[in-house]
């Protein structure tokens, strides 16, 4: 997996990218957890999504924020963090001018910024939040929300209960043809510690239901 280097908004961008080999495949950029709380971009989570996408066929990316392992400049406790975001998706976007679709996938702290870039970037045909922080996060920016995606927590999340995230669902004003899907994983906790594989079975065939299909075959 090439490492990437980028010039983001405070200086270098710390990345791993995966090209695709067909010039259309779709694009799809990894968020990491909180950048304060020792997050980074290897997290198991966000490799596990990095590594799904790939298996698509996507052309994926994913990056640390600013001041986490080599990218430079300091915690921004959001803002600076969106500017990161934005400038790995125009970087993905260049790689791949021709591409079908774009994504965007994150995990925790990684879901909120990426909610946010997809109010910016009307590209963004499809999302995967894991875990977003419902319960200490402001979402009313998703009013409503532009694109449908998927947003997977685990039952036994203590440090975002499910019930926010339920409650966070309502209260969008959702537009005509978006949804929204909630996958609630029976036993697992805020860091799927056990259960990594049924989260990206979950992502996996939310996908399977949301992709294109290819066409079928012709008989003549």
């Amino acid at each position: 997996m090439p490492e990437v280097i980028i010039n983001g908004p405070e200086g270098r961008l710390e990345c791993r990218y995966m090209p695709a080999e067909a010039p259309d495949a779709p694009t799809a950029l990894i968020l990491h957890p909180e950048p304060d709380r020792g997050g980074t971009m290897n997290n198991r989570v966000t490799y596990a999504l990095y590594q799904h996408f790939q298996a698509r066929g996507f052309a994926v990316m994913r990056f640390n924020f600013r001041g986490v392992g080599r990218s430079q400049g300091t915690y921004d406790s959001g803002d600076g963090e969106l500017s990161d975001a934005a400038t790995a998706m125009d970087w993905l976007q260049s790689q791949k001018p021709a591409s079908s679709q774009c994504w965007i996938a994150g995990f925790s702290f990684g879901s909120w910024i990426g909610m946010q870039l997809m109010m910016r970037r009307p590209e963004i045909q499809g999302f995967i939040a894991v875990t977003p922080p419902a319960a200490t996060h402001d979402f009313t920016f998703l009013a409503p929300c532009p694109a449908s995606g998927l947003i997977v927590h685990g039952e036994q999340d203590t440090a975002v209960p499910p019930e926010t995230v339920h409650k966070l669902v309502e209260r969008l004003s959702i537009q005509k043809g978006v949804e929204i899907k909630v996958d609630v994983i029976p036993g697992a906790n805020h860091f799927f510690t056990d259960h990594l594989d049924p989260l990206i079975e979950h992502v996996s065939a939310y996908l399977d239901e949301a992709l294109p299909k290819p066409p079928e075959p012709s008989l003549f």
